[in-house]
């Protein structure tokens, strides 16, 4: 499986090196080290460290506990956790041969206003957040112990309902899924080129004609869920570009794999997603309900809402079944409008294929090209 991620302009530091340069010095605290007002950050398989500056860190709970603070600089102006204040608490345990840590000797917690998710109460954190903090903490913990980690956001809470957390089924804050050291920003023009640049670079390596469009972070983490062995590129907000691009490099099949409440917008001929310039979900799924001949009272319910989860349940409130068909019916009409968008620009018969998941990120429905390959999911 290959995975290309889209760059752009380097902005600033993503979330977890932020974490990882509050946890190390809280840690080194902790054991005595001096303080320091940054901390370089070991990224992995990088050879080059960053320089996260640290706010203020200090003993607490009679000098058993360290407390490390620092405010995230991603340089990007509408990002939500920019100048977010990170606080983490640092402290050692010894180990004991009953201890379940023991094979795991960072016990990362979720703590106020960190995002857990709502079937299973576990942290949300991607893997290269897991990682950034074993670079930076290990070698810093004495032998024999192991360190508990908890990690809160003050303002995490409150900031979470201005993102799409709750959709994902994650609760009570925000996330920590960073995959990349620096910030890129979604909406930006240089993010198409680079697009470009790496499926340029995908075609030249063996490609079998097929490759799979992952929207966002949480389509990027879904995926890698599973063994799909198929090329996948994370794509960001310039989704009907990127897709006649494909089209001119004679790609054969492209596969869309995204949460429905992004990809929706693409079903009304919104090609680029970016919620600052175009947002029309609700307005689509009404137009299916009228098409699908719904009752009156199902679609002035629809219409008052605010997002197409909450419409879901609505619909499933109804009849589980006509819901399931709509949803269905909003993947073939995803399929057949990004076909169109593509032909308006250049002749081709290059597939469309979409499968889409909810907000358990549960995988639920596909377009008719989708359900030859739904199964790789």
């Amino acid at each position: 499986m290959y995975i290309f991620q889209l760059l752009d302009l380097k902005k600033g530091f993503s979330l977890p090196l932020w974490v990882a340069g509050a946890a190390r010095s809280a840690l080194k605290k902790l054991v005595g080290l001096p303080f320091e007002n940054y901390e370089l950050i070991k990224i992995p398989d990088d050879t080059n460290k960053r320089k996260i500056e640290i706010h203020s860190v200090g003993l607490i709970k009679s000098d058993s506990h360290a407390l490390g603070i620092t405010f995230a600089k991603s340089g990007l102006d509408l990002d939500i956790t920019q100048n977010l204040e990170i606080w983490t608490i640092a402290s050692l345990e010894p180990i004991s041969l009953n201890n379940f840590v023991q094979k795991n000797p960072i016990h990362i917690i979720a703590g106020s206003g960190v995002g857990i998710y709502e079937n299973t109460s576990e942290i949300c954190i991607s893997d290269f957040a897991k990682k950034l903090l074993y670079e930076n903490l290990l070698e810093i913990i004495p032998e024999g112990f192991y360190l508990n980690l908890e990690i809160i956001f003050p303002n995490g809470e409150f900031l979470a309902q201005r993102t799409s957390n709750k959709s994902f089924g994650i609760v009570d804050g925000l996330s920590i899924i960073g995959t990349s050291a620096e910030t890129y920003s979604s909406a930006s023009p240089d993010q198409l080129e680079d697009a470009k640049t790496n499926l340029a670079k995908l075609i030249k390596n063996d490609f079998k004609g097929k490759v799979v469009f992952v929207i966002g972070e949480n389509g990027l983490n879904l995926a890698q869920t599973h063994n799909i062995n198929l090329p996948i590129i994370k794509v960001g907000n310039w989704i009907g570009p990127l897709l006649v691009d494909a089209a001119i490099k004679n790609v054969k099949t492209a596969i869309l794999f995204g949460y429905h409440g992004k990809l929706i917008k693409l079903a009304g001929g919104i090609f680029h997603t970016h919620n600052h310039l175009a947002d029309g979900r609700i307005e689509i799924l009404v137009y299916l309900a009228v098409k699908e001949k719904l009752p009156l009272e199902i679609i002035v319910k629809l219409s008052n809402l605010n997002n197409i989860e909450d419409a879901l349940l609505i619909l499933e409130r109804f009849n589980k079944l006509v819901a399931n068909n709509l949803f269905q019916k909003l993947a073939n009409l995803i399929e057949k409008r990004s076909s169109s968008y593509i032909k308006r620009y250049v002749k081709t018969d290059m597939e469309i294929a979409v499968i889409l998941f909810d907000r358990k990120r549960k995988i639920r429905w596909s377009g008719t090209n989708g359900k030859d390959y739904i199964s790789y999911f």
